[in-house]
């Protein structure tokens, strides 16, 4: 709490005076987080790309908003413990971004750029690999949260490849790209993955 406090120069005593208690301030973190995750899949879906890259900038988008910004750190603490009713909300919009990744990983494999596989499968696959990064991840490490994005983008796409020797090119540092937020992110604290259900 004293996190979020600080990134919005509040003392911790006066997220109170915005929030009801614990439960909405987590539910808060966590929906806007997931609407900034789904926001950039989006925008994925437009870019007039292949399906590689696409991917890139979702796993790019997804790394930084969980690594990078106060709220998506904290959307991955006790979000168990927020009544039934918001998890519901939550898991519905989860479910929204997860889909969306799914159908990437679909288009590239009817395409012939990704091999032939369980979309479902893979796509969590993904999505588990880039939550856990909250756990290990610390600012003061010998890896930017950048680098962490590139290399993750890296291994998971050629995974999918349909030729092993084909690489995924390295993504280009554009304004919205996790590059340019690098550095700029708190400690994380050990943390449960909202995708692992």
């Amino acid at each position: 709490m004293r996190e979020i406090a600080g990134a919005a120069n509040l003392s911790p005593g006066n997220l109170y005076n915005y929030f009801r208690g614990k439960h909405e301030i987590l539910y808060f973190c966590q929906d806007n987080s997931l609407d900034r995750m789904i926001s950039a899949l989006e925008k994925a879906r437009r870019l007039r790309a292949n399906a590689a890259e696409k991917l890139r900038f979702v796993i790019g988008s997804h790394v930084r908003c969980v690594l990078d910004e106060v709220e998506g750190g904290a959307a991955h603490l006790m979000t168990t413990m927020l009544p039934a009713h918001l998890q519901k909300r939550l898991i519905a919009k989860r479910d929204r971004y997860e889909e969306g990744v799914r159908q990437l990983i679909a288009a590239g494999a009817r395409s012939g750029e990704f091999v032939a596989c369980d979309a479902a499968l893979a796509a969590r696959a993904v999505l588990g690999a880039l939550n856990w990064t909250v756990r290990w991840f610390r600012p003061e490490g010998s890896m930017t949260a950048a680098e962490i994005a590139d290399g993750f983008a890296e291994y998971l796409i050629r995974g999918l490849h349909s030729k092993p020797e084909r690489r995924a090119r390295p993504a280009k540092r554009t304004p919205s790209s996790i590059a340019e937020y690098a550095g700029s992110g708190g400690h994380r604290e050990a943390a449960h993955s909202f995708f692992g259900g």
